[in-house]
């Protein structure tokens, strides 16, 4: 089959960075180098366009005057683009940034388009609900009458303002209860104080005459302050019947589209709000941006469903007992919620932070925009093709594709740009980058990772989830930083130039591994420490490796300490999500297997005598994945006939309990509780005394 073929066009921005053509031809195949691709020398691009040639070039800021071209000679498919200018030619380094160009190249032109991952249908209409006091809500309603079908609900007073004189669209007024929903499906519950009913109510301002205080307003409010109840409104009107002082149904409930809430307290409090619901404050310069962008949100969308959820694997609750709640906890969008044993993410709430899957202990949460597997083929071909070509103490840089990008160019244009060792990774989300990551690509030969956490909600997850994998990598012997959490943006490009010129190389994995990262977090975390551990240097060390390293509460990593209090119940072995814990099939024994181990907590909160305890930490020996007993106990048998009845601490504990009961007051009677059932029954049978047919009476 004849494939189509490749042509390269690498651009060196009117010379401001060096391109060794040569070297980069060596490594990459067909390439031609450039001073001027979106100028004079324009025409080679469209001669390889118009040959039919699969073209790649390296400038991203003329990306559109290349489309433009492509899309003339129908070859839109055929053009792809990569950025180097910003990514490796402006830095200080340039001249040394060969290696780092070829494994850029490499990687764009030879890794294939990641598969697209299952989407998300979402509509919205024009339904836009305004919430507010009556002067603002109102007078945003009248602007927006005409390209949207608004509905307001007044939630304060304000002046004199004065209700449409056209009935167009729905007012209310009342206190808001609740804002739940999505972009296209938002419900608001409230309740209705004011005992005017706007939906009944005709606007005949009769009330407003009527009222001899003077306590309704043309905005048909009543002040409940100034009301003495003479009740002169209701009088007035009678044969409409919207006043009622004493109305007892004051729930109300509607679904919008879109929601813009004017309210000083916005509704809904959250990091991250959701897409068609806009709560600008009071300013009306911040109201009219509000405006423009919820009209953006009209119409049919598609988002992708960035997190993968295994029920299977998910460690959250067993039989109403919580274990773990990370996910829960660190959601920005709160699209997670507790749904009996296991989690529900809802994904026209998720934005793809994927904060959720670097705290998921169990991986029972998976990112996949991009998937695991994919970035981690791209991280090994850009440090493979990095060493080929000559590099040394590669460091990768996640970073999240919008506000890890704009940091970046900021300091290629107005600093001395990243290192030459340094090779960026675009990710959508720089939280989503967990510590499989982050090992993982130690494992296949990075000396450093560091994550550029532009974007994030909280960077506390992730700094958790390198100071975990740190603690590790030092106890094995790998001296220096190897995992570094770079809080910067835009604004703050000087952090991450400091942060990347001022760290020096650490010490790397003697040999790369061959294996990819997989989709299961758990499985890809085995492999990489696997690799970690059989090249440690501790291990050629005089004192050796470590059995065990110890970490900090909250590592996915640990064991379960069970004190003398278990009376091997075994409720724990059906609570562990992960097989960690399970009972021997041959003897009263709690064995556990420390390498299943999530330190999710579900064993603790089940246990019943409160006998279990965790301790993160790493078993770096074989007996990590062997199973151990926590606790064994010898078999109680029947004093009366020598039957089998269970294990000895759960009968003990059973007979410390009852033996203060009632029914258990005599020595006779507390010995019946050692005994089988079939022997407490004889045994009653010839000690109690019985009654006789024949003393009976009538």
């Amino acid at each position: 089959m004849q494939t189509t073929q490749k042509q390269i066009h690498l651009c060196d921005c009117n010379r401001s960075f060096s391109l060794d053509a040569e070297r980069l031809a060596a490594a990459a195949g067909s390439l031609a180098c450039h001073h001027a691709l979106c100028g004079a020398e324009l025409p080679a691009l469209e001669t390889d366009l118009a040959a039919g040639r699969d073209v790649f070039v390296s400038c991203t800021q003329e990306t559109t005057l290349f489309g433009e071209l492509a899309e003339s000679q129908q070859a839109g498919q055929r053009i792809h683009f990569f950025n180097l200018r910003e990514n490796a030619g402006w830095s200080a380094e340039s001249a040394q940034a060969t290696p780092k160009l070829a494994a850029l190249i490499a990687a764009a032109t030879t890794l294939p388009e990641p598969e697209p991952v299952p989407a998300v249908q979402m509509r919205a209409g024009r339904n836009l609900l305004i919430i507010g006091e009556a002067g603002a809500a109102l007078g945003w309603a009248e602007r927006l009458a005409g390209s949207f079908e608004p509905a307001v609900l007044i939630t304060q007073r304000a002046g004199e303002v004065e209700l449409p004189a056209v009935n167009e669209y729905p007012v209310w007024s009342g206190k808001p209860v609740k804002l739940s929903g999505h972009l296209g499906a938002f419900e608001l519950h409230w309740t209705q104080h004011n005992p005017i009913d706007l939906e009944l109510c005709v606007r005949c301002n009769a009330c407003v005459k009527a009222c001899p205080e003077g306590a309704i307003g043309f905005d048909l409010q009543v002040d409940l302050d100034a009301c003495r109840s003479h009740r002169a409104c209701v009088a007035a009107c009678s044969e409409i019947g919207a006043i009622d002082f004493a109305r007892k149904d004051v729930a109300r409930s509607e679904r919008f589209d879109l929601v813009l809430d004017l309210s000083a307290e916005p509704l809904l409090k959250r990091v991250e709000l959701p897409d068609g619901y806009a709560a600008p404050g009071r300013d009306p310069f911040e109201q009219a941006l509000a405006v423009q962008a919820l009209g953006e949100f009209v119409g049919e969308f598609e988002k992708p469903r960035y997190v993968a959820f295994d029920a299977g694997l998910c460690a959250h609750s067993r039989s109403k007992k919580t274990g773990c709640t990370n996910c829960i906890e660190v959601c920005a969008t709160e699209a997670i919620r507790s749904n009996g044993d296991v989690i529900a993410v809802d994904p026209y709430l998720c934005k793809g932070c994927g904060t959720c899957s670097t705290v998921c202990p169990s991986g029972a949460l998976g990112f996949h925009f991009p998937r695991v597997p994919d970035l981690g083929q791209r991280v090994k071909t850009l440090l493979a093709e990095y060493a080929q070509a000559g590099g040394t103490d590669a460091c990768i840089l996640f970073h999240a594709a919008e506000a890890g990008t704009a940091t970046i160019g900021r300091l290629a244009r107005r600093g001395r740009g990243l290192p030459a060792r340094v090779i960026p990774v675009e990710v959508w989300s720089a939280d989503a980058v967990g510590l499989d990551l982050m090992l993982g690509s130690l494992a296949l030969g990075a000396c450093q990772v560091a994550v550029l956490a532009a974007g994030s909600h909280d960077a506390v997850p992730l700094k958790a989830q390198a100071g975990h994998g740190q603690t590790i990598l030092s106890a094995l012997g790998y001296t220096g930083e190897h995992l570094r959490i770079v809080e910067a943006d835009a604004d703050d490009w000087q952090a991450l130039e400091t942060a990347l010129w001022s760290w020096a190389p650490a010490a790397a994995v003697a040999a790369p591994a061959r294996f990819r990262l997989l989709p299961k977090k758990r499985e890809t975390l085995d492999f990489a420490l696997r690799h970690l551990v059989e090249h440690a240097p501790a291990a050629k060390a005089e004192a050796g490796l470590p059995a065990a390293i110890a970490l900090k509460a909250g590592a996915p990593f640990g064991q379960v300490i069970a004190s003398d209090a278990c009376t091997l119940c075994m409720a724990c072995t059906g609570a562990c999500p992960a097989s960690a814990l399970r009972a021997s099939g041959d003897s009263y024994r709690l064995e556990f297997v420390e390498k299943n181990c999530l330190q999710c907590g579900l064993c603790v909160s089940s246990c019943p005598e409160s006998a279990l305890s965790l301790e993160p930490r790493l078993l770096l020996t074989e007996d990590a994945r062997r199973a151990r007993a926590l606790r064994e106990a010898d078999i109680f048998h029947c004093t009366a006939c020598g039957k089998a009845m269970g294990a000895t601490p759960l009968i003990e504990a059973m007979i410390a309990r009852l033996s203060g009961h009632s029914m258990f007051a005599t020595e006779a009677e507390r010995a019946r509780l050692r005994m089988c059932a079939d022997c407490r029954v004889i045994d009653m049978m010839k000690t109690e005394p019985a009654v006789k047919a024949w003393d009976l009476s009538e």
